[in-house]
């Protein structure tokens, strides 16, 4: 079973879908902006959160999640939701008015979030 964190901004609802789970539950570390007071709440299984090794195996994805929110303060913390399960965080924004809903987008590292390199110019 893989591990899926969400982070969803204090004071919003969900956008997207929590992680499959039969419980969930907040964690009492919470996700701040270093350059603002944006705080998100982590949310995640109860099961996967008590068990042994939760600490060990959440400890990257939570620093996923906090370069997220970092990354997230240049465009005023548009995205209420984020959510990871290892290499790609998940980015959910809020509806817009007229019920458009935008598409959600997924930034990962990884030889795909690379832009393609120009081919050098021959030397003369």
């Amino acid at each position: 079973m893989s591990l899926i964190i969400a982070a969803i901004r204090t004071g919003h609802d969900p956008v997207g879908k929590l992680p499959a789970a039969a419980f969930h539950t907040t964690l009492d570390r919470q996700v701040v902006c270093p350059k603002c007071s944006a705080t998100y709440n982590l949310v995640v299984d109860y099961a996967a959160s008590t068990s042994r090794f939760f600490e060990r195996d959440a400890h990257r994805l939570i620093l996923m999640l906090q370069k997220a929110v970092h990354l997230g303060h240049a465009n005023g913390h548009r995205v209420v939701h984020f959510e990871t399960a290892g290499v790609v965080v998940t980015s959910h924004l809020p509806e817009r008015p007229g019920g458009v809903e935008p598409a959600t987008t997924q930034t990962g590292i990884g030889a795909d979030s690379y832009p393609a390199r120009r081919p050098r110019d021959p030397v003369r």
